[in-house]
């Protein structure tokens, strides 16, 4: 677990496009602020959704998190200690797959343990996280050989390995179908009540943040400032439809806060 303090963060990129051939509305060398402000605190162990319009920054700021990228202004700590670049205590899981193709399900797990000298046991934890996921029987596949949802359940395995303090997520879901995205979901609640990681999850979709966060954020347009920090105090599993509830009152609240006037 970790405790995470974002302080008056902001960022801006410099445009260094030419206006007249790629048609951006930017003059070359102009900034552009696209955080402004952030103030976010997230407690140890909490899963925290980031909700916001396309391209309000909520990417940038994962990659800060993760050390990928450096703010403008402002400071990110984890536990006290200003975050200076990547670490293998904070574990990124990108948009789209980054299994490794030419290694198997059971390989690429290996690589969060690649630290264990002890071959056996190496092998008992590959296999508890494999298992951990449900891909048991799948140890020895190629992730060509894998549907979207389980390459993102080995993605996921291949993170928990590593025993970060901090699984920062972009976007999960994105691409699966239907069904596999509720699975997915509900193999993250259950991973994170088990084990009790800090978690920082970009999503677009409000439902997945209302039955999966501890806390929702929600940003807003660019250049982006907090508009809501909502802790939530509902226990699982989180029923969001039922009109007369509290949880299904901040959902309607959260579609107009994104410009949607009717929740389906």
């Amino acid at each position: 677990m970790a405790h995470i303090q974002i302080n008056n963060l902001s960022r801006e990129f410099v445009n260094r496009r030419k206006k007249e051939r790629e048609g951006n509305g930017l003059d070359y060398g102009e900034k552009v602020s696209v955080l402004e402000n952030i103030n976010i605190e997230v407690e140890d162990g909490e899963m925290v959704c980031l909700l916001g319009p396309s391209g309000c920054g909520k990417s940038t700021l994962l990659r800060i998190l993760a050390g990928f990228d450096k703010q403008t202004s402002g400071t990110v700590l984890i536990d006290g200690k200003e975050v200076t670049g990547p670490s293998s205590d904070n574990i990124f899981v990108f948009q789209h797959s980054g299994l490794l193709p030419w290694m198997t399900v059971g390989e690429n797990v290996e690589l969060g343990l690649r630290h264990m000298e002890d071959e056996q046991a190496k092998k008992v934890e590959i296999q508890e996280y494999i298992e951990m996921v449900e891909l048991d029987g799948f140890e020895d596949h190629y992730p060509r050989q894998l549907s979207g949802g389980m390459q993102r359940r080995a993605e996921l395995a291949r993170a928990l390995a590593v025993n970060p303090d901090i699984l920062i997520m972009d976007e999960p879901f994105n691409g699966l179908d239907f069904l596999t995205h509720m699975k997915m979901r509900e193999e993250v609640v259950n991973m994170h009540q088990f084990l009790g990681k800090t978690v920082f999850i970009v999503t677009h979709d409000i439902d997945d943040a209302l039955i999966m966060g501890d806390r929702v954020v929600v940003f807003s347009k660019r250049p982006s400032q907090v508009k809501m920090n909502q802790k939530l105090d509902f226990p699982h599993p989180r029923i969001v439809f039922n009109k007369q509830t509290e949880l299904s009152q901040l959902r309607d609240e959260l579609f107009l806060m994104l410009g949607v006037s009717y929740a389906v």
